[in-house]
């Protein structure tokens, strides 16, 4: 397992990151445990969550995820080898102990939460899951500008948050769902005021996304806030197993409808030429479109994520994979043909 610098710290993350927010609905605790274990043997050290998991997020179901991972830190004796990231909401959510807001209140009550759930003393990377104000996050492509809609300013939530790293209570922080204008001005903030910076970025990035490579990718580069991306089999879609309208009764797809964002034609020709791709090359669709994330020189790390052992076995070995010049060159010569396949 190749290991990377978290942005401009002292922490090294496995390439690839356990996503975990089938745990608690798609998954069991146990089938949760099992994953942990498989991955972790397997060398990852980086595990990803978020206390609105699992997803889709519900008000009996949030904060279980946590839960089940707290609980296999303390009967495993883990967590100093590990390095955790979670985060706490943006707003939208009024069954989350009353709604979420990214200001002071709000944050230090999640936070709070989280660490107790988790059982730890410190988070490693403590994130914020999508933007206080109005702006175009979540699959949607253009920005459409309304006055007097925004929440929290930036400056109040950049204060708690280097407050919290002060404290102790975390590590670093991170950004999530964010746009180039958010990621600059948090980053241009905190080195006027000499705050905590961000270290990261969580944003979707696959085969059928990425449009983080228009605004985001430099920013990544040049001031070392790398990729964490998220989604990197586009919900599955890329693995090919809903082409040609199939539903496999266990899929993400099938049971949570509200997922059509990587569903339309554009999309399906797009991940009809990948698998065909990969196919020819001798390839599995899923193992390519994840090590051709992996790859990528903006990436810091890579959230897998498996409702099976088997997917997760499948999706560890993508970090093994090398992609050959020829199949990346076809890769982009499909890419070119299918402009914004998918938000």
């Amino acid at each position: 397992m190749e290991y990377r610098q978290l942005g401009p710290t002292d922490i090294k993350v496995s390439a690839i990151c356990l996503g975990t927010m089938t745990w608690g609905e798609q998954n069991t605790e146990q089938e949760a445990f099992a994953q942990l274990d498989r991955a972790t043997a397997y060398g990852v050290n980086f595990i990803d969550t978020a206390e609105m998991y699992p997803v889709p997020p519900g008000a009996e179901t949030w904060t279980r995820t946590e839960q089940i991972i707290g609980n296999w830190l303390r009967q495993r004796g883990r967590h100093d080898d590990l390095v955790l990231a979670t985060k706490v909401c943006g707003p939208g959510f009024d069954y989350m102990d009353g709604g979420r807001r990214l200001n002071r209140e709000h944050i230090e009550r999640a936070v709070d939460g989280s660490l107790q759930r988790l059982g730890v003393d410190c988070i490693d990377l403590y994130q914020l899951h999508w933007p206080d104000r109005n702006t175009n996050f979540f699959g949607r492509l253009g920005y459409s500008h309304q006055e007097n809609v925004d929440g929290t300013p930036i400056e109040e939530t950049l204060d708690v948050m280097n407050g919290l790293v002060k404290s102790g209570k975390i590590r670093h922080y991170g950004l999530s769902n964010e746009t180039p204008w958010g990621a600059m001005r948090y980053l241009a903030e905190s080195q006027m005021k000499q705050q905590a910076r961000p270290v990261s970025i969580q944003n979707p990035y696959n085969l059928l996304n990425r449009s983080f490579e228009i605004g985001l990718a430099e920013i990544a580069h040049r001031e070392h806030l790398g990729l964490l991306a998220y989604s990197p089999l586009a919900f599955g879609v890329l693995s090919g197993k809903y082409l040609n309208g199939a539903r496999p009764a266990d899929g993400r797809l099938t049971l949570f409808a509200r997922f059509q964002r990587y569903n339309n034609p554009q999309a399906q020709k797009a991940t009809e030429a990948y698998v065909s791709l990969a196919r020819e090359a001798g390839l599995d669709p899923s193992q390519m479109a994840l090590a051709f994330v992996t790859s990528r020189s903006f990436v810091t790390s890579n959230i897998i994520g498996a409702t099976t052992l088997e997917q997760l076995d499948s999706n560890l070995a993508s970090s093994e994979l090398t992609l050959s010049d020829e199949v990346l060159e076809a890769i982009e010569a499909i890419h070119a043909e299918q402009p914004n396949p998918a938000p």
